[in-house]
């Protein structure tokens, strides 16, 4: 499934074996946020620009939907709604970047769901891979990769794009390991007379 932007359209930590009256309680919720999704304008204005740096923000309750997160409740993916929405939005998705949910057949609530995303870039476009996991500890987990090419060497792009990320050295050969902190890296691989940066980041 394919979507683009086009109207501007926390999770529920259970403990082990819940009372009858919260696993109640919870589908009350559920149905709840699916109504909201389904039927609330979107309004969110997501990030230009793909940040390497900085975290995705704590979710916020009052961001409408967009056209993502639209696309994935209308195939029954409830549990990781929110995550989506949080996580697409900050990676960049706006009116002219465009993406791929890919939502599986069956119970699609219950299982791990994949999207790629295309987000322009100053110097062309930055690929970003993303995976959402239901049913985790922290309600629905998710881990990203963000592809991006800049037409400078890997030494400037350290220093340039992440200063405040320590060089842990070379993975083998080519690459170069920056850490970011237990759940952050990034990957610097020369390119031609440029560098393509990964950042891999864990969303707790």
């Amino acid at each position: 499934m394919t979507t683009d932007r086009t109207d501007s359209a926390e999770t529920i930590r259970w403990a082990m074996a819940p009372p009858r009256s919260a696993v109640v309680m919870g589908t009350v919720r559920l149905f709840a946020l699916a109504a909201t999704l389904l039927l609330q304008h979107a309004s969110l204005h997501a990030q230009e620009m793909v940040k390497p740096a900085t975290a995705p923000k704590p979710i916020n309750s009052t961001s409408g939907p967009n056209a993502i997160t639209q696309a994935a409740v209308q195939t029954g993916v409830l549990n990781c709604a929110i995550r989506i929405n949080q996580v697409s939005g900050f990676l960049g998705f706006g009116a002219q970047a465009a993406a791929l949910l890919m939502v599986p057949a069956s119970e699609p609530d219950q299982r791990l769901i994949p999207f790629a995303m295309e987000v322009p870039t100053e110097w062309g476009s930055a690929y970003v891979s993303a995976v959402f996991a239901p049913n985790q500890a922290n309600g629905c987990g998710a881990a990203y990769d963000a592809v991006m090419y800049w037409p400078l060497r890997c030494e400037a792009v350290a220093t340039a794009q992440f200063a405040d990320f320590k060089r842990v050295g070379q993975m083998k050969k080519d690459i170069t390991v920056l850490d970011g902190g237990v759940t952050t890296k990034v990957f610097l691989l020369p390119a031609g007379s440029g560098c393509v940066s990964i950042k891999k980041e864990v969303v707790l």
